[in-house]
């Protein structure tokens, strides 16, 4: 099966640069930093050697150890917050304050909500979105960047609860089904963040509308973060498990993020020396 056997102004290689390769006025291809411009030179060759595709690839791979090496570091931190009582603080009251607006019928919907966001409901969402961006889009991108977020997320999270091991709140104090792994992070915050934020992302890429664009970011990040406050509601996880997640999964979606911004950037080169013309709209192609 090839997505990109088929060209169209908006699927395969020529409609991820003449599509995607500008959001609104902003081109995803320019770099103004001295560290942008030497990573879009080196995935560049990268991109030469090996492809597109596979250097994007490797990139989200190396940005995957490096992220898991990100929440070894933030684990010490947050065992260190933890010991010092500081944003910690927070977690009893917070959960105390949460118990109090609970009802049998709240429980049932909320429940049923942050399934959605569990290791079942989450990828049959990731899923299917993936596969309508495909296909649509005749592209594998897509495909790579949704499993690569998702890989990336599932790693951290294992990382997290490997190296801190932090109890949930008692179960007294949870609504059931119970949960009985470590508490950091929490693996559907930081999932509802990773996977909503990298679905939005490449949805905006195609809408020209800025209103259509913002109501998308928002709606992706009012799913992340009521997803966050529906584990601190049932009393699965703590605050700060819910916003150490936050933090972890919002700089892992920067990464892949600007991991799609590079490979466009060698795409859009490689087009232009492949001499295909200007890029979207009829603006030239910047070197």
């Amino acid at each position: 099966m090839t997505l990109e056997k088929k060209q169209s102004p908006d699927g395969g290689v020529q409609g991820e640069v003449r599509q995607d390769r500008f959001v609104g006025s902003s081109d995803l291809t320019r770099w103004d930093t001295r560290l942008g411009r030497f990573l879009a030179a080196v995935v560049g060759r990268i991109s030469r050697a090996l492809g597109p595709h596979a250097a994007l690839i490797l990139t989200l791979a190396i940005g995957a150890a490096l992220a898991a090496s990100l929440t070894a570091v933030f684990a010490q931190v947050y065992e260190s917050v933890v010991e010092a009582d500081g944003v910690a603080g927070l977690d009893h009251p917070v959960l105390a304050a949460a118990k109090t607006l609970r009802s049998p019928e709240l429980d049932i919907v909320t429940t049923g909500y942050t399934d959605v966001g569990g290791t079942i409901g989450m990828p049959i969402l990731a899923v299917t979105v993936m596969t309508i961006l495909a296909l649509r889009r005749r592209s594998w991108t897509p495909v790579i960047l949704i499993v690569v977020a998702g890989a990336g997320s599932l790693l951290m999270t294992i990382a997290g609860k490997s190296l801190v091991g932090r109890t949930r709140p008692p179960l007294s104090d949870a609504v059931p089904p119970y949960e009985h792994s470590a508490s950091f992070p929490s693996g559907h915050s930081l999932n509802a963040v990773v996977i909503a934020g990298i679905v939005a992302y490449l949805i905006i890429l195609r809408l020209k509308s800025p209103r259509a664009r913002l109501i998308t970011a928002l709606l992706a990040a009012a799913f992340a973060i009521t997803i966050g406050l529906s584990r601190v509601y049932l009393g699965h996880h703590w605050l700060t498990d819910v916003l150490a997640a936050w933090a972890l999964g919002a700089a892992w979606l920067a990464f892949v993020i600007t991991a799609h911004r590079l490979y466009l950037t060698a795409r859009t080169h490689h087009l232009a020396h492949r001499g295909h013309g200007p890029g979207a709209g009829g603006r030239d192609i910047e070197p």
